[in-house]
């Protein structure tokens, strides 16, 4: 039988995405067996990042500064914005080091199966901020999902009077693919080969 407190600890870990009963056990007692303070230590900047991390007003990435360092820099004056879905994914493509633009992210796509409608998306918060920059290329950058492309199809029609050229990322990213999940390799392979629409 496994302690109550164990049992509690792995409830908790399971709810984190991609985390079934047995990875979240073996976290566990990986966690019971880091010391006091190593273990004082991860619940400090679990809650740390909690408190902390906030939406930057302008992209709505995660960040712990307003606005957040890539809008600060000079990257925030360039006239190419990538469209993502989720903060993971803008941190994948920050990985590759290959897109020096900004960024706007989204939170989601479009899924009624999952009620989640064009309004609970940051799609209104994107148009404000096209129409008070100098951006000339959109880049939609969604998952080749169902829900993705039908995000990017949506956009696009928003976009196209704005008189803009939007891009989709190359579809060298496999169908039902998760950007978060690539390599760098094969990011970059898909900025380099994205297509007007």
């Amino acid at each position: 039988m496994i302690a109550e407190a164990l049992n509690r600890l792995v409830r908790e870990l399971t709810k984190l995405p991609s985390i079934g009963e047995k990875t979240a056990l073996r976290m566990a007692f990986h966690i019971i067996a880091l010391s006091r303070q190593e273990a004082q230590s991860l619940a400090q900047s679990i809650l740390e990042a909690k408190d902390k991390v906030t939406l930057c007003s302008t992209c709505f990435n995660l960040t712990d500064c307003n606005p957040c360092f890539i809008c600060q820099s000079e990257r925030g004056k360039s006239d190419t914005m990538c469209v993502v879905e989720t903060p993971a994914h803008l941190a994948a493509f920050e990985r590759t080091g290959q897109f020096k633009g900004t960024y706007h992210v989204l939170h989601g796509v479009i899924s009624p199966l999952r009620n989640t409608l064009p309004e609970d998306l940051k799609i209104r918060e994107l148009l404000n901020r096209l129409q008070h920059t100098n951006i000339k290329e959109v880049i939609l950058a969604t998952n080749p999902t169902r829900e993705g492309e039908a995000t990017a199809l949506y956009l696009f029609n928003l976009l196209k009077p704005l008189s803009l050229k939007v891009t989709r990322i190359a579809q060298g990213i496999p169908r039902g693919g998760e950007i978060e999940y690539l390599d760098e390799s094969t990011l970059k392979s898909s900025l380099e080969g994205r297509r007007e629409l």
